[in-house]
């Protein structure tokens, strides 16, 4: 298992969240006044650090990995991952604010210091999930994690059916495509599920760089569902006031999350299947094919408003 990411040290020539934000309409979104405030969203991943845009938002910690009992991330992703989600960019007076800026944090640690991670870990931080769902106020998952499992087929089905069980007790789970791409059928585990929303990214296409999981599934089942940006992102670094930069389907997952903790502030009794639902209708036909693109680039306007999605 791991997270899909690459670390490029010079910030400077990162994609600023500000255009990742420009890109799914988040200015637009941003003036109907939804900050995803009060929305739980658990980060399975390899932590979190208390980064001054997230701390006083992180509001508990479950370590799978050593047990431990205060919020840390000894790999970074995890935090990274968070403030894509919602850092309110303090450290950085704004600019590197993430989507969702009101809502909580709930760090889930299943991967280990080199961003490792085991199927059993997997299932114990969803199970960890679904059982403080109601304590912590989780409405979302987000899984910027990937993994195609050498193991059979029963153990492969604990992982569809450990992320299923979320969805079907009604928290909406997000989870990368991976970045095993271009070749048709390269989704990962979790995100070959039927259920989930799988994102990928599609700003690797236009600088030639096509890594972005495609379906089909090998159950014949178009992904991923959504795209959004996820190249050279900048975002919080896990320590207390830095950023860095990553790319991957990783950092496109969590702008959707981010959306989708800003459509449950203004629509909080939605299922996750009407969720999945509004991204059908609402995402932006960009012309690429369906296993490329699924339905098209998240356009946060159109989700919160609920209007039809458009073609670019």
């Amino acid at each position: 298992m791991y997270g899909e990411y690459s670390i490029i040290r010079n910030c400077q020539t990162g994609t600023i969240m500000d255009k990742v934000r420009a890109v799914v309409g988040w200015d637009e979104a941003a003036c109907m006044g939804y900050s995803g405030r009060g929305v739980g969203v658990a980060v399975m991943d390899s932590g979190i650090y208390l980064h001054t845009d997230l701390a006083d938002r992180v509001c508990a910690f479950f370590d799978v990995v050593n047990g431990r009992q205060e919020p840390y991330d000894d790999n970074g992703h995890g935090t990274h991952i968070a403030g894509i989600i919602g850092g309110d960019g303090y450290a950085s007076e704004g600019r590197y604010h993430g989507i969702a800026t009101g809502c909580r944090l709930i760090g889930v640690k299943i991967l280990d210091a080199r961003g490792n991670g085991s199927i059993p870990n997997l299932i114990k931080g969803a199970q960890w999930v679904l059982e403080n769902k109601k304590k912590y106020g989780i409405r979302i998952v987000n899984i910027s994690v990937g993994m195609f499992p050498r193991v059979g087929v029963q153990l492969k089905n604990k992982i569809i059916q450990s992320v299923e069980q979320l969805w079907d007790e009604g928290i909406i789970v997000v989870a990368a495509a991976g970045n095993n791409g271009p070749k048709p059928g390269t989704i990962t585990y979790p995100g070959i599920s039927r259920k989930v929303i799988t994102v990928g990214t599609i700003q690797e296409i236009q600088v030639q760089k096509s890594y972005s999981g495609r379906g089909p599934t090998p159950f014949c089942i178009m992904k991923p569902e959504v795209i959004a940006p996820g190249f050279q992102v900048v975002s919080c670094k896990n320590d207390e006031a830095g950023y860095c930069k990553k790319s991957g389907t990783s950092m496109a997952t969590p702008v959707v999350a981010g959306a989708l903790c800003c459509l449950l502030e203004k629509e909080p009794n939605l299922m996750p299947a009407q969720v999945k639902m509004r991204l059908r209708d609402t995402s932006m036909d960009l012309g690429y094919p369906k296993n490329i693109q699924g339905w098209g680039r998240l356009w946060m306007p159109d989700l919160l408003k609920g209007n039809g999605g458009r073609r670019m």
